[in-house]
């Protein structure tokens, strides 16, 4: 089942998705300060290709300073964006598996540095 959960998000949105994660993380690496949060894009992009069977554990003060930075910059407004979509999509019955994963979307929005995102 997720694979064909993941063959549905990728041609509905999961390859644009991740294409605009990744233009992300190569603008923010374009300037040097902005690297890590780069690489935090590259873990979405990733992600937002085959998120279906994957988990993610998350670890605020882990690197508490750059998750407070995050949250401020863009976080917060990717949490909102992610929950309501989420709901949007468990409206629906058929769309409640794809509403859970933008739930995690919304998770990783909110702490994404020390998160790790393993298959399983």
């Amino acid at each position: 089942m997720k694979t064909i959960g993941n063959i549905i998000w990728f041609i509905f949105g999961g390859l644009e998705t991740a294409l605009v994660w990744l233009f992300l993380g190569l603008f923010w690496c374009i300037t040097i300060i902005g690297i890590p949060f780069g690489r935090q894009c590259f873990k979405f992009a990733h992600l937002s290709l085959w998120p279906m069977g994957k988990k993610i554990a998350t670890n605020f003060g882990r690197h508490a300073i750059m998750n407070i930075l995050w949250f401020i910059l863009g976080g917060f407004a990717l949490v909102l964006a992610y929950l309501f979509l989420g709901i949007v999509y468990c409206v629906t019955i058929i769309g409640i598996p794809f509403g859970l994963q933008s739930f995690k979307f919304a998770r990783l929005s909110c702490a994404p540095f020390g998160a790790v995102v393993t298959a399983g």
